[in-house]
């Protein structure tokens, strides 16, 4: 019988302590001592958020499907435990086993959000890790981290072993095999680092060296060992029905944000958004078919209970066989009351026999990205949607029953002006007015409501962005408050209403997105102040961050409130995602001129993705 790692009153003095408990239905449970590799799979956030993540799930199945691999979770203690297990000295432990995480061969960490970075630091220093890579000994797991913030892992590269760039389905396999091989003959820990980070896909940080100019800029990135590779090219799944796919996905005792079945349907994207990181990383975009997809609705709703099915991707509307596979979701399972919800879905493809379907079992408000509130502005961005579109969509929605929509935009975006700004309110008047316009009285469902919401725009690595400048916190709050105050004016408020993002979190997270690795004693210092959760705003503590900027040394306007020049080496120069930079700098100057790019349906853009042989790039082709 398992002995758990908290005592009973410990448990019952801490919130929802089922995220510490393990023993959920379908958990996979191993000898220890009949496996080759223990593997600590982490979610650096509280448990309800990390078991809502399909990735981790996806990993997790694979890994213990292999007999000789015990594929473990760990979560971040919430704020109530944390102080415990410090004063008590209790290690953070894997919920399987409920054994301490520096007991594991690696310490995997999945990395999805800038604003987990204190969290990272929180499970090595409670796993008694030292934070940094080069302090570390035989006797510490090896620390991988992988995700999109991998594809800049520069501002957490100290505190790291090794990183996986890309999709994970393709190249654990070899990694193990390669580490238990180096370990039979005897390796150091130093050279299954090194000979690890050699794997297709694997960069290995402390075996870089990284040198600046007077003007902080980079100077070379380079390779301090001959065997490394100059360039990491990320690693990528070609066809989708042949990798592994979860069966059995572990099902909480507590609610969390993704409580239902996730059907992945297809990754990456066509539309080149030219703010969207994803849409980027993830070319070219590769499908999941519908056979493969009904198969698996089958297996997941039997092995878990769950009463709704959710379709994942970056913008369902674009899957070929999405009326079939939703007709079939909808027609095999209404009866016993299973949901199915569309994420992701673009107003200008929506479908109102499929929505009409999809109410037939619940009912809810659905949300639309315009992301801009001006013509000019979303094909600055390269959004491909006309206001023509989004009216359209928005009439076909309120007459398929709904009165609920959700519209999110962006402040700060490149070349934006006043009446980009005020276009925002604009929209959300029109598509109130679509309501009233389209519905006639007897058949309103109430009053329209139009919820706009706005976040402030980050540049990220590898888009067309990546160079652009970032407003400031003032220009930020300025932008918010003269959309709000253009709310206020509008015929239908009383149907309308405003939310902006927090400006504070959206500037660091600016720094952390673009940093370099000196950005890395800034993240530590803020640990060290008090900063944990970052990404909550009842636990985000500002004066934290800023403290250890000045402590550091570190001014965050550089990262941030410059325009960079094309030119410059930028920290992630030295991976390669897929896009050549020669599109992605075609595509900066397109967006200063206007000038839309097609999506990759309509027309080859030459982005670099052409070369993987697969995907959208070969729907077409014989």
């Amino acid at each position: 019988m398992r002995k758990l790692a908290l005592t009973d009153e410990i448990l019952l003095s801490i919130q929802q302590p089922a995220r510490y408990l393990g023993n959920e239905m379908n958990a996979v449970y191993k000898d220890p001592e009949k496996v080759n590799i223990r593997f600590a799979m982490c979610f650096p956030d509280v448990y309800e958020i990390g078991m809502s993540h399909l990735g981790m799930q996806i990993l997790y199945a694979m890994f213990n499907k292999r007999e000789d691999v015990f594929c473990e979770r760990v979560f971040s203690p919430w704020t109530d435990l944390d102080p415990i297990m410090r004063e008590r000295k209790i290690p953070l432990f894997a919920l399987e086993s409920q054994d301490p995480v520096r007991d594991f061969d690696f310490l995997g960490i999945t990395i999805q959000y800038e604003m987990c970075y204190t969290n990272i630091l929180q499970i090595l220093d409670l796993s008694g890790i030292p934070l940094h890579a080069d302090e570390r000994t035989d006797e510490d797991p090896i620390v991988i981290g992988g995700g999109p913030c991998t594809y800049n892992p520069e501002p957490i590269a100290p505190f790291f072993d090794l990183f996986y760039i890309g999709e994970g389905e393709t190249r654990y396999d070899a990694l193990f095999d390669r580490y238990q091989a180096l370990k039979r003959c005897g390796a150091s820990r130093m050279d299954i680092v090194r000979e690890l980070g050699k794997l297709p896909g694997i960069y290995a940080p402390g075996f870089y060296d990284v040198r600046y100019k007077e003007d902080g800029t980079i100077a070379s990135f380079t390779p301090i060992d001959d065997g490394m590779p100059t360039v990491i090219r990320k690693e990528m799944v070609l066809n989708m029905d042949a990798v592994p796919y979860i069966e059995k996905p572990v099902v909480p005792y507590v609610r969390i944000t993704q409580d239902r079945v996730v059907l992945e349907i297809m990754r990456g994207c066509i539309r080149g958004c030219r703010f969207c990181q994803a849409g980027m990383i993830y070319r070219p975009l590769r499908e999941r078919s519908a056979e493969v997809l009904k198969r698996y609705a089958y297996e997941i709703l039997n092995n878990t209970g769950h009463d709704e099915i959710t379709l994942s991707s970056l913008s369902s509307s674009d899957y070929s066989q999405l009326d079939e596979i939703v007709t079939f979701l909808i027609d095999e399972f209404k009866e016993k009351g299973v949901n199915v919800s569309l994420p992701s879905l673009r107003i200008d493809a929506f479908s109102l026999d499929v929505m009409s379907k999809i109410q037939d079992v619940r009912k809810s408000s659905l949300t639309f990205a315009p992301e801009a509130g001006s013509q000019r502005l979303r094909d600055v961005i390269n959004k491909g949607l006309t206001e023509e579109d989004i009216l359209h969509g928005a009439a076909e929605a309120f007459h398929g029953g709904w009165n609920r929509v959700k519209l999110y935009f962006m402040l700060g975006l490149p070349t934006e002006t006043k009446e980009d700004m005020e276009g925002i309110a604009l929209l959300s008047e029109k598509v109130a007015e679509t309501y009233y316009d389209e519905v006639p009285k007897e058949k309103r469902n109430g009053k329209v409501q139009v919820v706009a919401s706005s976040s402030f725009f980050v540049p990220k690595p590898f888009t067309p962005f990546q160079w652009a400048r970032m407003c400031t916190r003032d220009e930020f709050l300025e932008r918010a408050y003269l959309v709000k105050d253009k709310f206020k004016e509008m015929l239908n408020r009383k149907s309308l209403k405003y939310n902006y993002h927090e400006a504070d979190v959206t500037i660091l997270e600016g720094v952390l997105a673009r940093g370099d690795r000196r950005v890395a004693k800034v993240v530590e210092l803020a640990y060290q102040n008090g900063a944990l959760y970052d990404a909550w705003t009842e636990t985000f503590h500002n004066e934290y961050w800023m403290q250890a900027f000045e402590e550091a040394g570190v001014d965050p306007d550089f990262y941030t409130a410059r325009e960079r020049s094309v030119d410059e080496i930028l920290p992630w120069d030295f991976i390669d995602c897929g896009v050549t930079k020669a599109f992605l700098k075609r595509e900066w100057e397109n967006a200063q001129n206007g000038i839309v790019t097609e999506n990759c349906r309509q027309k080859c853009s030459g982005c670099g993705a052409l070369r993987y042989g697969g995907g959208v790039c070969f729907e077409n082709k014989n």
